[in-house]
């Protein structure tokens, strides 16, 4: 029998660099007109009265592979579109407070019942964010919506270089219920106009006849390519979406004997995240700290390298017993890449 896991899973390194990053000459031109906006030295986030200018943060999280994301998602009609389309996301990034309100100590209460979980990876090297509805512990939309997107935050924190998608493991079991028509519109929106290229699957368990007419009602306010990657009730292991060594044992069918202990779990995972977050804005400023750095390029060589196999060794080697020990983060987060 398994030992039990109570932590989140080291990331490997993926090797592999993105395909879609190799641009025609069209496609060079748009990106190196959208780089040069938001490079000038004059350069103020318009509509915003006050430090207009680009912060460090933000600055790090324009990166080459962050303006390729916009301008895929505008399906490279036009430079002016991505444009509008960064610059929103920029101010929402302000006001939602990412950098400030949405902090590691103000989304904690959401987290006590483990209903939103990062756990291992798929075949492509996706971070797994798995969703248990029937773990719900809290009543207000606004906190559950901000934890949802800080979580997001994290999941970009643990993908390694040549990884821009996430792995979204949903299971309706145990008597889920489902979310307000409104609640689920607003992730819809966030995700699509401030996260775009960042699904890579959509996996959903045990969806019963109610959260059926659900999904019907706000199919409409998903966008086609999203769409497309929604499956249901799929076999992750025999799909070959997950090796069983990545993936939860109860419902999803892997070797991983999971069990979510607050107290052990999310002290680990946001160790485990701050860490790599200040080892890549320390290599970034090192590469000369501007817009349009490769995320490759400081995530490659800026995280101690972790294979596959060396991901999965050191999780099975955690004593099951050894309680972590850190310190409690400060309320802001240094960087939300």
């Amino acid at each position: 029998m398994a030992d039990k896991v109570y932590e989140p899973i080291p990331p490997p390194t993926v090797r592999d660099a993105d395909p879609r990053a190799n641009l025609s000459d069209a496609e060079q031109e748009m990106y190196d007109e959208v780089l040069q906006h938001f490079s000038d030295s004059a350069y103020s986030l318009p509509g915003v009265e006050e430090k207009g200018e680009l912060t460090e943060a933000e600055k790090f999280w324009l990166s080459r592979e962050c303006f390729l994301r916009y301008l895929r998602a505008v399906k490279w009609k036009t430079t002016k579109a991505a444009i509008q389309r960064l610059e929103a996301t920029l101010k929402w990034r302000r006001e939602y407070g990412i950098y400030d309100v949405v902090s590691t100590s103000h989304v904690e209460p959401e987290a006590i019942t483990g209903k939103q979980v990062l756990f291992g990876y798929d075949v492509r090297g996706r971070p797994g964010l798995y969703l248990f509805p029937s773990r719900q512990n809290t009543d207000g939309p606004e906190r559950q919506i901000q934890f949802t997107v800080w979580m997001l935050e994290r999941t970009i924190d643990l993908m390694g270089p040549g990884v821009e998608t996430l792995a979204l493991l949903i299971n309706y079991g145990d008597k889920a219920k489902n979310p307000s028509l409104g609640v689920a519109r607003t992730v819809l929106n966030i995700l699509q106009d401030h996260y775009p290229e960042r699904l890579g699957a959509a996996l959903i368990l045990n969806v019963p006849f109610l959260l059926n007419a659900f999904y019907k009602l706000i199919n409409p306010f998903i966008d086609p390519v999203s769409r497309e990657k929604m499956k249901f009730n799929p076999r992750v292991i025999d799909d070959n979406l997950f090796t069983r060594d990545m993936v939860m044992s109860e419902w999803w069918g892997g070797d991983r004997d999971f069990e979510y202990v607050h107290d052990r779990y999310w002290p680990a995972l946001t160790k485990l995240c701050e860490s790599r977050r200040n080892v890549w804005l320390e290599k970034w400023r090192a590469l000369g700290g501007t817009v349009g750095s490769k995320e490759w390029e400081y995530k490659s060589e800026g995280t101690t390298p972790v294979t596959v196999k060396e991901s999965r060794r050191a999780s099975m080697e955690k004593a099951a017993d050894a309680p972590v020990q850190v310190d409690v983060l400060p309320s802001v987060d240094p960087v939300a890449a």
